[in-house]
């Protein structure tokens, strides 16, 4: 007779986590509704009590879902997730809404991002600049955005080190980790010579870096974030259905 082996401890949490998560941010269960009750839980997805509670327990720090006894488990509103938190940032970028999420966060880095380069442009050491620079050199030889999306991520995060501002650097990082995800999973969507516009616009910023200008840093990375507002506004503006069929699934 063979029998089912089942997943490790960690790993049975882990699914609970993700998969719950995912339906909470997705909107498949909405703020103030309860989630299922732990017994249906438990055999829904033939774990222990002990595991389920831990895997609830992870959920209540992310800020989406309060558990009390005789309550349950209960959905909280958006505005209390923890929208920062690397797991929310990815759930969010999954969803339906995910396009209209990621056109905030651009908002958010067009606050944030020429800030960080002009910081870059005063405070930047040899090596700084070297990392900077040899991320650049990987975004060139990148043939498309797919390819792309690793040394662009470590391009901006080579520029927020640069500045030695330990909070900047670690809030900038968690920013960064959903603008990868995006450009990985979104490749296909754009166009052509959207990689061609692109490199351009990073070369500027890494220029006045070099240069040890930081109003023309600045200038560079607003500049940058437009055309990045621009190129995704179009693509999904001229191809709103293939958007919806881009596959979010790991």
């Amino acid at each position: 007779m063979n029998y089912k082996t089942p997943l490790p401890r960690k790993s049975r949490h882990a699914r609970i986590v993700h998969e719950l998560g995912t339906q909470i941010v997705s909107g498949q269960f909405l703020p103030e509704q309860r989630l299922p009750p732990e017994s249906q839980l438990c055999e829904d997805y033939e774990v222990s009590r002990p595991v389920l509670r831990e895997a609830t327990r992870v959920l209540v720090a992310k800020g989406l879902v309060r558990s009390k006894p005789k309550v349950g488990t209960v959905v909280k509103p958006r505005n209390e997730w923890h929208l920062l938190d690397p797991d929310v940032l990815h759930w969010l970028l999954q969803s339906d809404s995910r396009h209209s999420f990621f056109e905030t966060l651009v908002k958010v880095r067009n606050i944030i991002e020429p800030e960080v380069a002009a910081m870059a442009a005063a405070n930047a050491q040899p090596e700084d600049l070297t990392a900077i620079e040899e991320a650049y050199e990987r975004m060139e030889q990148a043939e498309d955005l797919t390819a792309m999306a690793e040394p662009d991520m470590a391009f901006h995060l080579s520029i927020a080190n640069a500045t030695h501002n330990e909070l900047l650097i670690h809030l900038y990082s968690i920013m960064l980790i959903p603008v990868r995800d995006y450009l990985e999973r979104s490749a296909a969507l754009f166009k052509d010579e959207s990689l061609g516009l692109l490199v351009p616009r990073h070369k500027a910023i890494l220029t006045a870096i070099q240069h040890r200008d930081p109003i023309c840093a600045r200038h560079a990375a607003i500049a940058q974030l437009a055309g990045v507002d621009d190129l995704v506004t179009e693509t999904f503006r001229t191809d709103p259905l293939s958007a919806k069929e881009v596959s979010y699934d790991h």
